[in-house]
């Protein structure tokens, strides 16, 4: 059970963190600093509660990243369902505080995927966004699965590796989707701040699960072969 709570919590921050400086610095592809700040506020979140919680959960702290995981059969069926559930209770908390923040400052919004605008009359297209969502978590689960492969002799800077590569994530897909990679991180924040958020929400479960599997079906293609005693 504490692992499946670890993950919850882990959720928590991420989302909480992660979309909470994207509201605070007003995440816009247009301004370049917010974009740079918001992409070390998640990759910095998955730092710290890699180094936290790694040890009690492994810190997947996503469903993309968990299904990766499952499907390299580091991991059981019930283990995946529960880390799934808990992953997104984690999420709607960090939102929910995140959602009473804002509301009492005056702010407004959650930090809830979008698909983004490119101009004042045109926003990247559904298909665009669903591309984009499970490209990137491709590349992300990707690199999940091999920091923490047995074969890795570098698995202590795991969690770094990790954190920089959600952070290298958000810096080129921010102008797509405001980047997920991550339903638990999207399904919160959406709930709570509606409109199309809410009606995009399939894109950023759709996409980021889609990218999870294609990235645990590439990793065992060049996964090394471990030798036998």
């Amino acid at each position: 059970m504490k692992k499946y709570l670890a993950e919850m919590v882990g959720t928590m921050v991420l989302v909480l963190m992660g979309c909470g400086a994207a509201v605070s610095l007003g995440c816009n592809p247009s301004n370049a600093a917010s974009v740079v700040g918001t992409a070390l506020a998640f990759g910095l979140s998955v730092v710290a509660m890699a180094y936290t919680i790694g040890g009690i959960s492994g810190c997947h702290i996503n469903p993309a990243v968990t299904l990766g995981v499952y499907l390299s059969k580091r991991m059981s069926g019930r283990d995946c369902a529960m880390y799934m559930f808990y992953q997104v209770i984690g999420g709607l908390i960090g939102a929910a505080i995140l959602c009473l923040l804002t509301s009492t400052a005056g702010l407004v919004g959650t930090g809830a995927n979008d698909l983004q605008a490119i101009n004042e009359v045109q926003q990247i297209s559904v298909w665009g966004g669903l591309v984009a969502e499970a490209v990137f978590t491709c590349v992300f689960v990707f690199v999940v699965l091999g920091v923490t492969a047995k074969t890795n002799v570098n698995g202590a800077f795991g969690g770094l590796a990790i954190g920089l590569a959600l952070v290298l994530v958000h810096l080129a897909c921010i102008r797509y989707t405001g980047t997920s990679v991550n339903p638990a991180r999207s399904i919160g924040p959406a709930l709570f701040q509606g409109g199309s958020a809410l009606a995009h929400l399939w894109i950023f479960i759709v996409g980021p699960m889609a990218g999870g599997a294609l990235a645990a079906l590439l990793w065992k293609v060049v996964e090394p072969c471990t030798k036998k005693k």
